[in-house]
């Protein structure tokens, strides 16, 4: 079992990833990786292209959307074209899959879903959105 966290049908979400990872994924039918996290953020963190070459290698695609000090619009934008133009399942992920479980609910939020339902959904995950309540109509 991995240790990837379902947020919707479409979205999972994990903190920092490694190669390993990425063909775990594969096998679990995820179609896409997104990353989260601004290279060089931490020591000993993958730098991204390690993670696009496996990503890469095992077929899936791969997206660079580095979140630090907060979220902007066209990072939501980004996302939501992502989730939406993906075959099948999509893994966001960073360093504690917090700012990507955001993103996410930011994402969705933008695309019409319920602002409570998200609260909810990211609940059920393990992560607490109450930061960007306010972002999703509460």
């Amino acid at each position: 079992m991995s240790h990837f966290r379902r947020l919707d049908e479409k979205v999972l979400v994990a903190g920092q990833i490694g190669p390993d990872d990425v063909a775990t994924a594969a096998a679990e039918g995820i179609v896409a990786i997104v990353n989260n996290r601004p290279d060089g953020e931490e020591p000993g963190q993958p730098d991204g292209i390690v993670i696009r070459a496996a990503a890469e290698a095992a077929g899936m695609g791969y997206f660079h959307i580095p979140v630090a000090g907060g979220v902007s619009p066209n990072m939501v934008a980004d996302a939501a074209k992502v989730i939406e133009a993906a075959p099948g399942p999509v893994l966001f992920f960073c360093r504690s899959g917090t700012r990507s479980a955001f993103l996410w609910a930011l994402a969705r939020f933008s695309g019409g879903a319920d602002g409570a339902t998200l609260l909810g959904q990211a609940a059920a995950a393990g992560y607490d959105l109450s930061p960007i309540r306010p972002h999703l109509g509460g």
